[in-house]
């Protein structure tokens, strides 16, 4: 699709115009394809996942296990820091990948009260195929763009992520 053809957020955009001409909904226009993009990929992500047996969540607590490196095992509070979720979720999900035979809990070496997440070897034969995949799978998502677009979209990108990660307060206003 080139940029002169519209698209669904065009519409959305020229109705409010039409309505509300003293209103300046350009960052709507932003926002939404933002939005509208995010379901999208995380439709297509979802049926990557899927064709292993996980789902967005399972795969990203398998993926943060398998990224930190040998012996692929971590905190319930280290996978907390990276994933940012509520502790009760995480224990739901550790219970569920658990009784798939994918993570196993283990003592602690250094701190006999706590607990270790690790993957199993089944755990990591199922990371690594579902990585592979999803991999495969992003490089589909951007075909539509060159790769110079690409590298112009992924700096934008994080400057507008880093101003909300950074305490900038962009998330606090109303």
């Amino acid at each position: 699709m080139s940029q002169t053809e519209p698209d669904a957020v065009d519409h959305i955009l020229a109705q409010w115009a039409r309505e509300r001409p003293d209103l300046d909904v350009t960052p709507m226009g932003l926002i939404g394809r933002l939005g509208r993009l995010r379901a999208h990929l995380t439709r297509a992500h979802e049926t990557a996942f899927q064709r292993h047996g996980l789902n967005g969540a399972s795969f990203d607590l398998l993926a943060t296990l398998r990224r930190s490196g040998p012996p692929f095992r971590l905190s319930p509070s280290d996978l907390l820091d990276t994933m940012m979720i509520t502790s009760g979720t995480m224990t739901n999900r550790i219970d569920q990948l658990e009784k798939q035979g994918l993570v196993e809990r283990l003592p602690h070496p250094d701190d006999r009260r706590a607990l270790l997440v690790a993957l199993t070897d089944k755990g990591r034969d199922v990371i690594d195929a579902a990585v592979t995949d999803h991999v495969e799978n992003q490089h589909h998502l951007v075909e539509p763009l060159t790769l110079e677009e690409r590298t112009v979209l992924d700096g934008l990108l994080k400057k507008y992520l880093t101003a909300f990660e950074t305490l900038k307060g962009l998330q606090k206003r109303p």
